[in-house]
């Protein structure tokens, strides 16, 4: 039997785990979850996931309806699908989380309170991921910020808004998280530059930045009892930016973020610290000094960056274009001259428009023991910046997997820097193709950041 996969995907909502139990908000039985969730395990797409629970942690709702979106003719045969945890059916009665009141949510039932939680979901995802730099640990930590708000419920007193509690809990599990960890690195951090060619393999054990998805970005909405959202929507994911702040402290880290980041005044986020006013300005004061050694040139402190600009586009296009025909001139035309690029997980760096070029001779060269293959790219989103996703096909294959995705600074016309994260397994969380091929290879970008 086959099924249509946006059709079975439009009439759920993608379950949530707590305490071992799958929440559902459907009418159905379980032969219909078990449909649904089989459905998920045939999607090519899915598979990268190596299971659809695990899809639907990382992706959540959106994410899969915009998979579902990108695969409308596509079908998959449902197979069974076995699962290590129980099914609970929520009810579909209730309070609506729009009207529920601060000094009710103690009071609601799980499947209203779970609502609640879904209109934070976006921001914390994006709070969390800030005080980590890692993406794929992001998903798991909401989940776990969900537990405890919702194990906590009966605690919340109503003397701060939602979204303050929900940033408490939030702050401290990273805390919890990060305690005795080491920070997440850039390559520029471990080493000196190279000017050799292609990096032969990756380090491991060391704890990389990663990068985040701009359509898992989601706006906010502010209300009146929250005036803090209004400027949740302007802060940075700038990769700059999260590499200076690694360079903290946990807990300074949580104070440049919630003062200077999100706008709270000092009194509130000694509250989410459980400080006093005068140790979190003494933080913010010893953090700003540690900011202003790792922020780029002219960078002393820190704002959000503006949108790419129609220019910039034209810059990434062209980019594109160049990588993709081979053509070492055009990209020495658009590479600033100090422009630096790094491949994490691969530890070499390159510093300097001469040194790059080098590097892509040797790997471009189709007569050299370097040699990459043919490339392909399609425009994509990610920190708020200019990015690309390589795909490659090599001299004896027939299409372009999945290569990395290269996130770019752009400054006065010119390429300052391209951060390229080597991960295949990036792609699906970016809703990028499996594959290219020559007959099917999309020029419109999968989303603009």
């Amino acid at each position: 039997m086959r099924y249509d996969f946006t059709t079975d995907l439009a009439a759920f909502n993608p379950p949530r785990l707590v305490d071992q139990h799958l929440l559902v908000s459907l009418h159905g039985r379980q032969a219909e979850i078990d449909r649904f969730l089989g459905v998920l395990a045939g999607v090519t797409p899915i598979k990268q996931y190596r299971s659809p629970r695990n899809a639907l942690r990382l992706l959540g709702a959106r994410g899969l309806a915009k998979i579902a979106a990108a695969n409308r003719s596509s079908t998959s045969t449902v197979t069974p699908l076995r699962y290590p945890y129980r099914v609970r059916i929520l009810p579909t009665s209730g309070a609506s989380p729009t009207n529920l009141s601060i000094g009710s949510v103690g009071r609601v039932d799980d499947r209203t309170f779970a609502g609640l939680f879904e209109r934070y979901r976006g921001e914390l995802r994006v709070h969390c991921y800030r005080m980590l730099g890692a993406f794929d640990e992001t998903e798991d930590l909401v989940q776990e910020v969900f537990l405890r708000a919702w194990r906590g419920r009966n605690g919340f007193q109503g003397r701060s808004s939602i979204r303050a509690w929900l940033y408490r809990i939030a702050t401290n599990a990273c805390l919890d998280v990060l305690d005795g960890r080491a920070r997440r690195v850039l390559p520029h951090h471990v080493g000196p530059p190279s000017d050799q060619g292609q990096p032969q393999s990756a380090i491991a054990d060391v704890r990389w930045l990663q990068p985040f998805p701009d359509h898992l970005r989601e706006p906010v909405a502010p209300r009146s009892d929250e005036p803090e959202a209004a400027v949740v929507a302007k802060e940075t994911l700038e990769l700059a930016f999260l590499a200076a702040i690694q360079h903290l402290p946990p807990r300074q880290r949580a104070a440049v973020i919630l003062h200077d980041v999100l706008g709270w005044p000092a009194r509130q986020t000694a509250q989410v610290l459980d400080g006093s006013v005068a140790s979190v300005n003494s933080a913010l004061q010893r953090a700003r000094a540690t900011l202003r050694e790792h922020l780029p040139p002219g960078r002393a402190d820190w704002a959000p960056s503006a949108p790419p600009t129609a220019d910039e586009r034209r810059v990434l296009h062209r980019y594109m274009s160049a990588v993709e025909q081979g053509d070492l001139a055009v990209v020495a035309e658009l590479l600033a001259r100090d422009v630096r690029t790094t491949m994490p997980p691969y530890p070499v760096w390159f510093a300097g428009r001469e040194a790059v070029l080098r590097a892509l001779s040797t790997s471009w060269d189709a007569s050299s023991p370097g040699y990459v293959g043919a490339f392909r790219m399609l425009p994509t989103g990610a920190n708020g910046q200019l990015a690309a996703a390589a795909y490659v096909r090599g001299p004896a294959q027939h299409s372009y997997a999945p290569f990395a995705i290269g996130v770019l600074q752009v400054e006065h016309g010119r390429i300052t820097e391209i951060t390229a994260f080597h991960e295949p397994a990036f792609f699906p969380a970016f809703l990028l193709p499996p594959r290219l091929t020559d007959e099917l290879s999309p020029r419109e970008p999968s989303q603009q950041p």
